[in-house]
């Protein structure tokens, strides 16, 4: 099936209250532009460098989202124009976003991102460390930032009841933030997770954002 066949299959089928990111790091800029023709506008990538060169062989009304672990010396290639940053693990980045975003006379939507996975190799908080953070007065001061929800990957395995809790745990992670930080923040609405093979868990478990790479593009290039 092509890329635009993917889509329209994504498209009938996903609810209506769940976004479809698609995952288009190490694709060409043609392969972008097929899904684009086809209607698509969210598009992920995890590389600055990437991101930002595409971003410019590519259509402006793009709304490109940063799905990897970020580093705080390349904030600065994506902040004049990122839409969503999915990954932030710590105070900071945090406070880097903010600087850059400030020298771009935006404020930058960002999504905290929690361990939930048994593999060691993935990065995130766990809730004491989130808690921490939106206690610090550091975290206060930061006006070019939105924390808009929280992101979370869940464990590699065939093993469906495993992944179903690491989902689930997410959510009562954004139940809790939701009621101790943001009741009065309507744009605290976000759980992003769930990835080509395990999507159909986390939107049971309450995904609102899916990150889908291979399911709509192929094997990813290396």
């Amino acid at each position: 099936m092509s890329i635009s066949d993917n889509l329209l299959k994504f498209k009938k089928e996903l609810p209506g209250h769940v976004k479809l990111i698609a995952v288009s790091k190490t694709k060409p800029a043609e392969a972008i532009r097929e899904a684009y023709n086809c209607g698509q506008r969210d598009f992920g990538e995890n590389k600055a460098l990437e991101m930002a060169e595409k971003s410019t062989q590519l259509p402006g009304d793009i709304r490109w989202h940063f799905i990897g672990h970020l580093q705080t010396n390349k904030v600065k290639y994506i902040a004049p124009f990122v839409s969503l940053i999915h990954a932030v693990d710590s105070l900071k980045l945090l406070k880097e976003i903010n600087k850059q975003a400030g020298k771009n006379h935006r404020i930058i939507n960002c999504l905290l991102q929690f361990h939930i996975a048994t593999e060691s190799t993935k990065f995130g908080m766990n809730l004491e460390e989130a808690l921490e953070m939106l206690h610090d007065e550091g975290y206060k001061n930061l006006n070019n930032i939105r924390i808009t929800g929280v992101m979370g990957m869940a464990t590699f395995t065939d093993n469906t009841d495993q992944i179903s809790r690491e989902f689930a745990q997410l959510r009562k992670v954004f139940e809790r933030l939701k009621k101790d930080f943001f009741s009065q923040a309507p744009y605290f609405c976000e759980i992003s997770m769930g990835m080509s093979h395990d999507y159909k868990i986390a939107i049971r478990e309450g995904a609102t954002l899916i990150r889908i790479g291979t399911a709509i593009f192929g094997e990813r290039n290396t």
